[in-house]
């Protein structure tokens, strides 16, 4: 008897089973055909051909079909299969790679991540609040998308972070195909239910602007809870409630702290600069009359640009009265310099620089627009001022530049302060300002150990500072779930140039005008070191930590671009 194949593979014979071809008892069954005249399968090698499974390949072995006398499967690869150097195809065998977010990443580094991505390679939403079986209300939840984005744009975000978050939650509520789209004072949004309908699209209007950082860090606490599957359900009615809770809250800091943390910030400065205790009293004062100037002039309904002008004149108003005195102990330009400070736009700037490193270049065209009329406006104060104080006899000298001063530890201190007011006028949560005025004074620390001890340049050594300012805060923010803003804006206040801006005014109001404008040009390049060096300290802070939304040894995606790299 033949050998058969393995158990498993030959089903058993039992004594009823018979062929079909084989003659019944009794019929004498005919000779046996010669070889020649067998009939043979379509199937079978020809004669003179070698059989390949006669001889071991990559796919013999037990069940691999390596000999003629065992049953091959037909799951078994090909004898020349190789799954090593396998073919290319349009399609791997194993698939496409699927796009993971990490849910203990923040929710603006995996929005962000998505917004990064090909719309084609984004991952499948995953909706973490409940609808009911008709699915979303889409034009409550646009709406409440768009309300959510005006509040952070309002409050100073940068656009691809207004847009992470608009993204963030209509994907939490189930719309997966939305493209928000963000510029200085539009938003948009646009959702297509799928691709044989017509898209839905929404806008809104952002026409007031205002500095409350604890309103910002609510929004940013809202937008957590939507999105995170941890938290209880927010529904769209739980959400809006919320909403209208955060527009009603009131500022944590009445007027007059505000009024009193603007003389305090403009007292640290002058004192940051060389002036002594009656250079910060004077100092103080004029920054106070210049705030409830502004704000009597905002009352008026007057443009922002008169109100900079306006809250600029009594500082250099006092700096000007202090040098008809002629006294010797004292520092007028201090007290320009402290009033400047409490005055300069650094968080537009800082906004402003971050959108066009990300792409968004026609909110950064805007921002940094409102930020050189703002200038502009302050330069019309001051310079208002130094014309009218020449023209009374001050001996204003504009070759006198700050030198540097013994008292390292004072310098550190006023910087806290300085950071401190700040904070207070930007209407931080109180939670938020330790962390902030510790973060200003590392600041200081490291300008000061590279400028002064260094021999560093100015511009440098405030970009390293700026540097760390941005890495820090985006730290604090990654520990808190929240805005980075916070932890920033108030940092860099005293690395502001605000001495190097008085010199340049000066200079132009006495007829010096290529001096002044060289420390002008010193002014801008600082600023914009500023704004840059945060700015790549944010992205340091990203480039080196676990990237949410990229698989295994995938490279992290940049912002938007317009060049192919």
């Amino acid at each position: 008897m033949a050998e058969q194949g393995g158990p498993e593979d030959q089903k058993p014979q039992s004594d009823e089973a018979r062929s079909a071809f084989v003659p019944p008892p009794g019929v004498e069954q005919s000779a046996a055909p010669s070889e020649d005249d067998q009939p043979t399968s379509e199937f079978a090698l020809p004669a003179g051909l070698p059989d390949p499974s006669a001889s071991p390949g990559p796919g013999s072995g037990p069940g691999g079909g390596a000999g003629s006398d065992t049953l091959a499967s037909a799951f078994v690869p090909p004898s020349g299969y190789n799954a090593q150097h396998q073919p290319p195809a349009f399609t791997p065998a194993h698939g496409i790679p699927m796009v993971r977010l990490t849910k203990e990443a923040p929710w603006q580094d995996r929005m962000r991540t998505m917004l990064r991505m090909p719309v084609t390679e984004r991952p499948a939403p995953e909706s973490v609040q409940q609808t009911d079986d008709s699915g979303p209300a889409v034009p409550r939840v646009l709406d409440l998308t768009l309300r959510i984005g005006e509040l952070l744009l309002a409050g100073g975000e940068g656009a691809e972070d207004v847009e992470a978050a608009m993204f963030a939650v209509t994907r939490s509520y189930g719309l997966d195909r939305s493209e928000p789209t963000v510029t200085f004072t539009l938003l948009s949004i646009s959702y297509q239910p799928s691709l044989v309908d017509d898209p839905i699209t929404a806008s809104r209007t952002v026409r007031r602007r205002g500095t409350d950082y604890t309103r910002l860090a609510a929004v940013f606490g809202l937008i957590d809870d939507i999105t995170s599957a941890e938290h209880v359900e927010v529904s769209l009615e739980e959400a809006y409630r919320r909403l209208a809770e955060i527009r009603r809250n009131r500022h944590p800091y009445p007027g007059w702290v505000l009024t009193a943390a603007a003389g305090l910030l403009a007292g640290s400065a002058s004192v940051l600069v060389g002036g002594g205790v009656l250079v910060f009293l004077v100092a103080a004062a004029g920054a106070m009359l210049g705030d409830r100037l502004a704000w009597l002039c905002a009352g008026r309904g007057l443009p922002e640009f008169y109100q900079f002008a306006a809250a600029a004149m009594p500082p250099a108003a006092m700096g000007i009265a202090l040098t008809l005195t002629h006294s010797t102990d004292v520092r007028p330009s201090a007290v320009v310099t402290g009033g400047l400070f409490a005055l300069l736009p650094g968080r537009a700037l800082v906004a402003g620089v971050q959108d066009g490193l990300t792409g968004y270049y026609l909110t950064a065209g805007a921002r940094l627009l409102e930020v050189m009329y703002f200038f502009i406006g302050i330069v019309a104060g001051v310079l208002l001022m130094l014309y009218l104080g020449v023209q009374l006899g001050a001996e204003l000298n504009p070759e006198a530049r700050f030198e540097p001063n013994d008292r390292p530890g004072l310098q550190i201190l006023v910087s806290m302060t300085l950071t401190l007011a700040f904070a207070i006028l930007l209407q931080q949560e109180r939670s938020t300002v330790l962390a902030v005025t510790l973060n200003g004074g590392v600041a200081w620390v490291i300008y000061g150990a590279m400028a002064r001890e260094g021999d560093i340049s100015p511009v440098a050594a405030t970009a390293v500072a700026a540097g760390l300012v941005g890495l820090f805060g985006q730290l604090f923010s990654r520990y808190r779930y929240t805005s980075s803003l916070p932890y920033i804006t108030a940092a860099i206040g005293p690395l502001l140039p605000g001495s190097a801006t008085y010199f340049g005014l000066l200079g132009i109001a006495q007829n010096e005008v290529d001096t002044g404008l060289t420390s002008l040009f010193t002014a801008v390049a600082t600023a914009l070191a500023i704004a840059i060096g945060v700015n790549l300290g944010s992205e340091i802070s990203r480039l080196f930590m676990r990237v949410p939304g990229a698989v295994e040894g995938a490279s992290r995606r940049a912002a938007k671009r317009t060049r192919g790299f």
